[in-house]
């Protein structure tokens, strides 16, 4: 089996999610993992399938003939299982430009890699403060898990960083 990353953006409509999953129902594929989000009056996600090798490029051709929407497709290489800890970090702080770029350039001095990335702002109960939220999932090495975190709360005062695994 094919593994096969699909992203899009388009203007947000009715029938998008509908279209993309006929097609690859059409094309004998398994739609595995997805993220889809609307975003300031767009769509946009990305997309895991599993095809046949048989149905490969004819799922990608149908798939980038939709002209509604700005696609692109990678065939995922082969998996290999990871050699470090997967742990997930819930930050939030009070929300600032420039906060994502700290965060990630510090998982990225401590050799973390990024897997997923949810954020978000929304008002602290109590001030109204604009507050940012994140759950951030990585690898990293075990013995550089303790650096990282004390590197991520040395960013700012307002920083709070709880670990799971």
């Amino acid at each position: 089996m094919q593994h096969i990353i699909i992203s899009f953006i388009g203007d947000d409509r009715p029938g998008i999610v509908d279209n993309i999953s006929s097609i690859v129902k059409r094309h004998h594929g398994n739609w595995q993992t997805s993220s889809l989000h609307h975003l300031s009056g767009l769509f946009a996600g990305i997309i895991e399938v599993t095809v046949d090798k048989s149905n490969e490029v004819s799922l990608c051709q149908e798939l980038n003939d939709i002209a509604e929407l700005n696609i692109q497709l990678a065939l995922a290489p082969e998996h290999q299982a990871p050699t470090t800890e997967k742990i997930v970090l819930e930050l939030t702080a009070n929300d600032r430009s420039g906060i994502i770029n700290s965060i990630s350039s510090v998982i990225h001095q401590h050799n973390g890699n990024l897997i997923k990335l949810v954020s978000n702002q929304q008002s602290a109960a109590h001030s109204g403060q604009v507050m940012f939220t994140a759950k951030a999932h990585i690898h990293i090495d075990e013995s550089a898990i303790d650096n990282m975190i004390e590197s991520l709360e040395s960013i700012a005062d307002d920083l709070m960083v709880d670990i799971s695994r």
